[in-house]
């Protein structure tokens, strides 16, 4: 399901395009939309947003820290906390895994799309310039 929504939102892809027609891109429905929220949240730091200076994770920050099963633990549960925080009513967290390597930070998340009830998968991959 594409365009406007209960509560009248309107999915939009991430991250944001035009289509052929040079119209706003719609994501692949609606549970590409869930995607692209999920990948938001997840690497935007707080502050970034001006009307929500609270939102997001801030998880590529944590890159700088040095490498340890405590950053790893770090990672996953301030994503899990964010996730639930904005998207609990959109999703359910299923699973969270982070692995740090160097610079390269790798998020695999398993969620359940609450309107639809339909499981998925994604995992999320940022290397952070040096």
């Amino acid at each position: 399901m594409t365009g406007p929504v209960p509560g009248g939102r309107v999915d939009l892809a991430f991250p944001f395009g035009f289509d052929a027609r040079g119209r706003t891109a719609e994501p692949a429905g609606y549970e590409g939309h869930i995607r692209g929220l999920l990948e938001q949240l997840l690497f935007t730091n707080p502050g970034e947003r001006v009307n929500r200076p609270d939102f997001g994770c801030g998880l590529l920050q944590l890159l700088f820290a040095p490498n340890s099963l405590e950053l790893t633990a770090t990672v996953e549960y301030t994503a899990r906390a964010a996730v639930q925080r904005w998207l609990g009513d959109l999703l359910d967290l299923t699973e969270l895994r982070a692995t740090v390597d160097g610079p390269v930070l790798a998020v695999s998340v398993g969620y359940t799309v609450s309107r639809t009830g339909r499981s998925a998968e994604a995992r999320f991959v940022r290397e952070v310039p040096q």
